[in-house]
């Protein structure tokens, strides 16, 4: 029998790998800082090409990526980093339009924050979704629901057998549509029921549902199983004789 769900604390974050990636020396040190009085390991570098590489060497478990870098900027660098790594990334922007946050999230941003920020906003940020990625939960049993085979203690999905190359936030609103089919959600329910935020931009949800969109429909502009409910937000549309199994 499966042992009870135990919560994440931020005691189980201490040593946690965070790479931060900017040219501006006082940001840097001062996120550094803050992330390391919070107990993450901290690396560093000031250019996008250097980020990708750093990824891919280091491993972290977790990316703080400043939007305007010089070589490559913070959006194509993300972009480059999502074709091989789910590695969490969150993107910083001095530039607060609707149109510059949604192509952070579109490259494949899990989150963003506009400068001027709050480093403590910053480190909490950092700590919520590194709750949400870690794989020390206790065995979570597999689930089978139509075309979905979700395994939420390994953050695996496949999709008629195909392998999903989800991130972090596309995973957790995969898993939690998949296990509530057909019951409309409108995006602040998402935004707090998937990711736990009371407060936030619903254009997060918007973004996140057309990427995952993009990797299970047939034809993301007519979708079939991520459905809109006019009025009120999204469904996951499976065939009604479609029943959970593990």
């Amino acid at each position: 029998m499966p042992e009870p769900s135990r919560s994440i604390g931020n005691a189980d974050l201490i040593d946690r790998r965070v790479l931060v990636v900017d040219d501006d020396p006082t940001v840097t040190e001062v996120v550094s800082e803050y992330l390391r009085s919070a107990g993450f390991v901290v690396d560093h570098v000031a250019d996008g090409f250097a980020a990708i590489e750093a990824e891919a060497r280091i491993g972290p478990d977790l990316i703080v990526l400043d939007r305007m870098l010089p070589g490559i900027d913070g959006i194509e660098a993300c972009r480059r980093i999502r074709t091989t790594s789910a590695t969490p990334i969150i993107l910083l922007t001095a530039l607060g339009s609707e149109d510059e946050r949604i192509k952070g999230l579109e490259a494949g941003a899990d989150d963003y924050l506009t400068k001027p920020f709050s480093p403590r906003e910053l480190v909490l940020r950092v700590q919520s979704i590194l709750r949400r990625s870690m794989t020390e939960f206790a065995p979570e049993s597999p689930l089978d629901r139509g075309p979905f085979h979700i395994d939420p203690s390994a953050r695996v999905a496949t999709m008629d057998g195909r392998h999903l190359n989800l991130t972090v936030r596309e995973f957790d609103l995969l898993s939690f549509l998949v296990k509530h089919p057909r019951q409309a959600f409108s995006r602040e329910e998402l935004l707090s029921a998937v990711w736990g935020w009371t407060y936030g931009d619903l254009s997060t949800v918007t973004v996140h549902v057309r990427r995952l969109r993009e990797k299970i429909e047939p034809d993301p502009t007519q979708p079939t199983l991520l459905t809109t409910v006019w009025g009120i937000g999204y469904r996951m549309d499976l065939p009604e004789g479609a029943r959970e199994s593990s």
